[in-house]
């Protein structure tokens, strides 16, 4: 018997798409499937197999070291993985010991740009079967089931900002090579600050008509294509999918994004506020609603002149009560907190708009709008989707528990008193650490590990000297 029969990890669906899977590979004469499954910061990662393989490692899963869980932005193992419990109280993580990646057949693509290839997703388990506590996708499968309890099911919608440049140097010497190496050297695409002009969407169309025949053959459910506010500065829509779906369709776009363009000398980051003259901060808008499971009908839709149903403005309330916590899974990087600053389209405070992109929470729609939602605009296009959609879920239901307030819509967002946002990375993951209600969804144990990684990637920042302190005290002292 199977690894996946015997710990039953396929569903009847799953099965028949592994049948599938492996007739499209021998139909289209594929010849290796990429077997990935996504790190803590949304970085997938995993191993390549040839065709042959594909059939046995779809039924007991393709092994890998463990410490990859262990490991910070700069690929550093932050937790002594060579002693009792690996640094994380798990035997199953001691010595780097492996852990198996079982995929997910129904998220199997060919890649366009990649020749002969295949890609599946996949969900981390430990050799018992278990599954590893620290899997955000499963974090967020979770999150739905409880959702799903209370009668709903999640939609998500996602705006994505983020620059392409072209590449000028990609520094390899030996010396370039550290945790984290030497970035590249880039030059603009576009020059001035022209929000969607035709003219400077021209100039960026031979890197986005690339990227969207790309994209389009993996099947992501493209909206629209925009010139954003900064030069060089892009952003991409996609429609409205299912939680667990619209999660994988931006870890898929994220790393196919940057994949493609590379192989045609452009650069592609989602780093929110890249160190470079003049660029602007990118963000990430998450637009959200509620379905009915018996009906699927949206759940934010009001019957009268109202802005949302009573359910939409519990769920509001409870994103704005636990705004503190959630900032840490949705700006998870130090670079990302530079966003949050006044008259800038980017939030600042804890507060909610109608139709309003100054506050952290932007209502749309109303009576007898389907399209009803939220859009919430904490977040950085570095953040792990899952761990950002899985905030939103367990903010959401505790408003719908505590039957919660938002109080009225804020129209002078940048002039409230309503508190602020954490402004730095280390304040948010001080509030993630008290915010009991996230704690208890997510659990104490992928708290204390989310923030020792992120804490340590903040101890490395503060022994770095800064071209800031570098300006500020060597000629003054």
């Amino acid at each position: 018997m199977s690894f996946a029969e015997r710990h039953g990890l396929r569903s009847g669906a799953q099965r028949a798409a592994a049948k599938a899977l492996l007739a499209e590979i021998e139909a289209r004469g594929l010849e290796a499937v990429r077997f990935s499954f996504p790190d803590l910061h949304g970085i997938l990662r995993g191993k390549t197999l040839a065709a042959a393989e594909v059939a046995t490692a779809l039924e007991n899963g393709v092994g890998f070291a463990s410490s990859l869980f262990a490991k910070d932005t700069s690929n550093k193992t932050v937790f002594p993985v060579f002693t009792a419990g690996g640094g994380l109280g798990m035997h199953e993580m001691e010595g780097a010991a492996d852990a198996l990646m079982i995929a997910d057949p129904e998220t199997f693509r060919v890649l366009p740009w990649a020749r002969a290839t295949g890609w599946v997703l996949c969900d981390p388990y430990f050799a018992s079967g278990k599954p590893v506590p620290f899997a955000t996708r499963a974090l967020l499968r979770g999150a739905l089931a409880r959702l799903a309890e209370a009668g709903y099911d999640y939609l998500a919608g996602l705006e994505i900002e983020f620059h392409v440049f072209r590449l000028q140097d990609a520094p390899l010497r030996p010396e370039d090579a550290g945790q984290p190496g030497t970035p590249p050297e880039v030059s603009l695409l576009t020059s001035g600050y022209q929000l969607l002009a035709e003219q400077r969407y021209d100039l960026l169309e031979p890197a986005i008509e690339i990227l969207r025949k790309n994209l389009a053959g993996l099947g992501l459910p493209l909206r629209s294509f925009e010139c954003e506010y900064g030069p060089s500065q892009l952003e991409v829509t996609l429609s409205a999918l299912p939680g667990l779906g619209s999660a994988d369709a931006m870890v898929l776009f994220r790393s196919a994004a940057k994949q493609i363009l590379r192989r045609h000398g452009y650069h592609a980051t989602f780093m929110c506020r890249p160190k470079l003259p003049n660029v602007m901060s990118s963000g990430w808008h998450l637009h959200q609603s509620l379905l009915r499971r018996p009906d699927g009908a949206n759940a934010f839709v009001p019957d009268r002149e109202q802005v949302l149903s009573a359910t939409g403005m519990q769920w509001l309330a409870g994103l704005l009560a636990h705004a503190p916590g959630v900032a840490a899974l949705a700006t998870p990087t130090i670079n990302g907190y530079k966003r949050y600053r006044p008259y800038s389209l980017a939030p600042e405070r804890i507060v909610w708009g109608r139709d309003n992109r100054g506050a952290l929470l932007r209502v749309l729609g109303g009576p007898g709008d389907p399209g009803t939602r939220i859009e919430n605009r904490i977040g950085e296009p570095a953040a792990n989707p899952y761990l950002y959609f899985a905030s939103q879920i367990h903010a959401g239901l505790a408003g719908l528990r505590r039957k919660l307030e938002p109080g009225p819509p804020e129209e002078r967002p940048y002039d409230s008193n309503a508190p602020l946002l954490p402004r730095t990375l280390g304040e948010a993951l001080e509030a993630l650490r008290q915010d009991a209600v996230l704690g208890e969804g997510l659990g104490a144990t992928f708290v204390d590990y989310f923030c020792h990684i992120k804490e340590a990637e903040i101890a490395r920042c503060n022994l770095e000297v800064s071209d800031w302190e570098q300006r500020e005290y060597f000629e003054m002292f």
